[in-house]
């Protein structure tokens, strides 16, 4: 079946320059993040799958990894706005949305209300430790993630393209933390694991980080272009045995689903919905575009199967007494999706 993938109409003479574009650029991104950033590849190809798919990522690690400053180079090096919010038990929902504050003409002695924009009016927002604010706090972001638009004082306020939303997770500590429900986490395009680095990356990290030199970034690309390659990836064809293919994985996950396997009926209680379908297309798509490919393939879609199913998929509690995790449920079954193709 991977021949008929390829047996598709081509893209247009004009999006196969800008593919050529896109995979350099992604190798030029990816050599400014390691001037600061050592490591880490796998994570960097997820932030940019999902900045290119025009989703959003939540990246799960403990502490002292680099994620901030992974996120700061990857701003810099696409000259976007970048702003941090730390989410905290106290933080308000205008702490991030922005609020409205009453200011006096000296002249006149009129009074008006001006609206104060807050730190999710940027480009790329990481949100950092955001299951440490309540849900209120935490569905003033997700509304902004969803609609690309704030709602303040009955006004609905635009957020300037492109808009990327990442937030972290510490998965150790759980003490006065608020999980993100599930209907939450489906708005998250991926889930990105950071670990720590090899012995070899951890001294190179030492050496780096303590000497007097502070590395330049270049830009690489500018608001302008990327929204122009996130065009480009919509664009990529998605031939119908591939879409399928994704649709019918993203159903498996479901218990209840008649084509569901035994693996999932016996250790899933909540499955991936249709969103989950749509991310894993265009999720393969974004990874065919940045290495300069027309045409995403049955590997493409294997490949971010694991960051987008694993934090959408709930194991119940035979799941638990048997030591497996969503993200071993999801492993087995994308290994077994092998044999559909």
């Amino acid at each position: 079946m991977e021949a008929t993938v390829a047996r598709q109409v081509q893209p247009e003479e004009r999006d196969l320059v800008l593919l050529e574009r896109l995979a350099e650029a992604r190798s030029r991104l990816e050599a400014e993040i390691a001037k600061r950033v050592i490591g880490q590849q796998a994570v960097v190809e997820g932030l940019l799958t999902a900045l290119l798919a025009n989703g959003h990522a939540l990246l799960v690690g403990v502490p002292g990894l680099a994620k901030t400053l992974l996120i700061s180079t990857l701003a810099e090096a696409l000259e976007l706005k970048f702003s941090r919010i730390q989410f905290t038990p106290d933080l308000m929902p205008s702490d991030i949305t922005g609020t409205e504050v009453l200011e006096e003409d000296r002249a006149t002695g009129k009074r008006h209300f001006r609206f104060v924009r807050g730190p999710v009016f940027a480009n790329v927002v990481l949100a950092d430790e955001i299951n440490r604010t309540p849900p209120k706090t935490q569905a003033a972001l997700l509304q902004a993630m969803q609609e690309r638009a704030v709602t303040v004082a009955g006004e609905t306020i635009p957020l300037e393209p492109p808009f990327f939303v990442l937030a972290t997770q510490n998965p150790i500590e759980q003490e006065g933390t608020y999980p993100l429900p599930e209907a939450q986490l489906d708005r998250f395009m991926l889930e990105l694991r950071i670990g720590y680095p090899t012995r070899e990356e951890e001294e190179r990290v030492a050496l780096q980080t303590t000497g007097a030199e502070q590395p330049e970034i270049e830009p690489v690309l500018g608001a302008a272009e990327l929204i122009e390659l996130q065009g480009l990836v919509r664009r990529v064809p998605a031939p119908p045995s591939l879409v399928a293919y994704a649709v019918r994985l993203a159903r498996a996950t479901r218990p209840e689903d008649e084509a569901a396997p035994e693996l999932v009926r016996r250790y899933v209680s909540w499955g991936a919905g249709p969103r989950a379908s749509q991310y894993l297309v265009l999720g393969a798509k974004a990874r065919a575009a940045m290495a300069g490919r027309a045409m995403p393939t049955y590997e493409d879609v294997r490949a971010v199967a694991p960051l987008v199913l694993r934090h959408r998929v709930v194991t119940n509690f035979q799941a638990e007494a048997d030591g497996r995790s969503a993200a071993d449920v999801v492993e087995e079954l994308i290994e077994s999706s092998r044999a559909w193709t």
